[in-house]
């Protein structure tokens, strides 16, 4: 697991899939985290215009270039629709955030060969380790 924590966070474009405004959510303090850190991030949002001036974007297929990974801040529910949609060879590498997975999210994305972290590993904890 730890392979892929450290290859993931040695890519610099990242979208966040749930990012939001609201400054209580995690969706807003992983994007947060990311920016500070000196990642390009690209909120995704259908919901959300900006994020503390940064343009939020409706879906991943809006974004202006293609992430290296995408960090995941939604249901299982909306991580399954979203996983329908990608594609390994274009994105490799997803996060999913505690709470956005279930076993089926984590099996189909490992089907499809996806490049993944999971079992309850945080973005924000695993940068502040860094």
């Amino acid at each position: 697991m730890s392979k892929n924590i450290n290859e993931m966070l040695s890519r610099k474009n990242w979208a966040v899939l749930g990012a939001t405004s609201r400054k209580d959510k995690f969706g807003y303090k992983i994007t947060k985290c990311l920016i500070d850190n000196g990642y390009n991030v690209y909120p995704i949002n259908p919901n959300c215009e900006e994020i503390d001036g940064e343009k939020c974007y409706s879906s991943i297929e809006e974004l202006p270039v293609t992430p290296d990974c995408v960090d995941f801040v939604v249901p299982p529910k909306v991580s399954i629709e979203a996983l329908e949609e990608l594609d390994p060879s274009k994105i490799r590498y997803l996060w999913f955030q505690p709470g956005t997975y279930n076993q089926d999210v984590i099996k189909f994305a490992e089907e499809k060969g996806f490049e993944i972290v999971h079992e309850g590993e945080c973005v924000m904890r695993s940068l502040r380790g860094a």
